[in-house]
């Protein structure tokens, strides 16, 4: 540990000492998809709480719908890099890229122009027509993929069979590397969100694999450009403007095989989970296929299994529900709890799939927001789509009890979702 971040989780513990409590994040849960039932005491009696992560070091606990959207949507403050003295997550500093933020050279800006640019340029990709047209393709895999699951028999685990390759096949035709080396990617992108899945000597292995593999992948577009995300990007750097490096090519690859597929195959599987466990809710989808799209709305709001959440490094004091945070403090913002929050939404802890509108914050918001939602919201759509129309019958293969999350990594989901039909 640095002599900064020493001092920040020891400036972090006296300040929480003096006015609140301090509690060990993540917090606990029951069952698998079950809200931690600290997230109401928290967001009436301790919106800015102290928590002690898994390092050891500390930071605050932001819960309220309110103060998670204000800070995310602060353009001041971002996720913290190598540069920033924040509170460490894993024990020891051991993890992945995405959790310590120490990929010093490949990596992305996250502040003022440099970020602006960037998203401007990536962003292209990500329009609502080419996801309209991205569509009908989505459909036909993912009937293939529920026809594949049936073939093999039941009970399946719609989470590997399903859940995972859907998103996984549509980012790579994106990026135009081959599906065929899926479970590469998987290794890869757990390594990079690793908290204690890995030892720092496996992290940093698929590291370097991952950086060797992007880097000849690049290399080859240069070569031999085609209709794909990495062939646009690197024609418009190579072309008049300010252009990405071919580090951050590495990097801007990188980044967009890893959310392009792990979030949105752990929400696959936990949407299908979140249906199924009270029937009830899959059987009015069966009645009024129109709901799917604000389904999917409230199976994101209604999620208490995002994972870590949002972090962000303060640069600067900053006052939250009147209680000021200095300059150094590491902040994590709970989407999913500010997704409960009763001043926002009307019977937050009810399942409503016809719930309009839905202000949830599981794309975070302001100028971090996920560039890839609406890719993730068509995705999301897609499935539900083909799962009700090709298996109406379907059900979890378990009792809710026997789910697992999903532990270890930065991002949340469950382990196994077994189903039948």
């Amino acid at each position: 540990m640095s002599q900064s971040q020493t001092s920040h989780g020891q400036a972090s513990h006296d300040q929480t000492s003096q006015s609140h409590e301090t509690i060990d994040y993540p917090l606990a849960y029951e069952g698998a998809l079950d809200a931690p039932g600290e997230w109401e005491r928290l967001r009436q009696q301790c919106p800015v709480a102290g928590v002690a992560l898994p390092s050891g070091d500390h930071a605050k606990l932001l819960t309220r719908h309110q103060d998670v959207k204000g800070l995310l949507s602060d353009a001041r403050f971002a996720r913290p890099t190598a540069q920033d003295p924040a509170a460490r997550i894993a024990p020891d500093g051991v993890g992945g890229s995405a959790v310590t933020g120490t990929s010093e050279q490949y990596t992305l800006p996250t502040t003022g122009e440099p970020h602006r640019q960037w998203r401007r340029q990536v962003s292209k990709w990500f329009t609502a027509k080419r996801m309209s047209a991205l569509r009908p393709g989505m459909a036909a895999t993912a009937e293939g993929l529920v026809d594949a699951m049936v073939a093999h028999g039941q009970p399946a685990d719609l989470k590997a069979e399903f859940g995972f390759l859907l998103p996984v096949y549509v980012i790579c035709d994106m990026l135009g590397v081959p599906a065929d080396d899926h479970h590469r990617f998987s290794h890869w992108s757990d390594a990079m969100l690793s908290i204690t899945r890995f030892t720092q000597e496996e992290i940093d292995r698929a590291h370097t694999e991952f950086v060797d593999y992007m880097s000849g992948h690049i290399a080859a577009k240069r070569a031999h450009p085609a209709e794909d995300l990495i062939s646009m990007l690197i024609k418009d750097s190579d072309g008049e403007g300010t252009g990405l490096t071919d580090d951050e090519l590495v990097a801007t690859s990188m980044g967009l095989l890893v959310a392009g597929h792990e979030t949105t195959a752990n929400m696959i599987g936990k949407m299908v989970a979140m249906l199924l466990v009270d029937r009830r809710r899959w059987e009015e989808l069966l009645e009024d296929p129109a709901l799917v799209r604000t389904a999917v709305e409230e199976a994101l709001r209604f999620d208490t299994n995002l994972g870590f959440g949002m972090r962000r490094f303060l640069t600067e004091d900053v006052e939250i529900d009147g209680e000021t945070l200095p300059s150094g403090t590491t902040v994590i913002c709970s989407q999913s709890a500010a997704n409960r929050d009763a001043s926002v939404f009307e019977d937050p802890d009810v399942m409503d799939l016809a719930r309009s509108p839905n202000p949830h914050l599981i794309f975070g918001a302001g100028p971090h927001s996920c560039l890839g939602q609406a890719l993730a919201r068509t995705e999301l759509q897609v499935a539900l789509e083909v799962l009700l129309r090709k298996l109406p019958t379907l059900e979890l293969a378990v009792p809710a009890d026997d789910l697992d999350r999903v532990e270890g990594l930065l991002v949340g989901g469950l382990q196994r979702v077994p189903v039948r039909w």
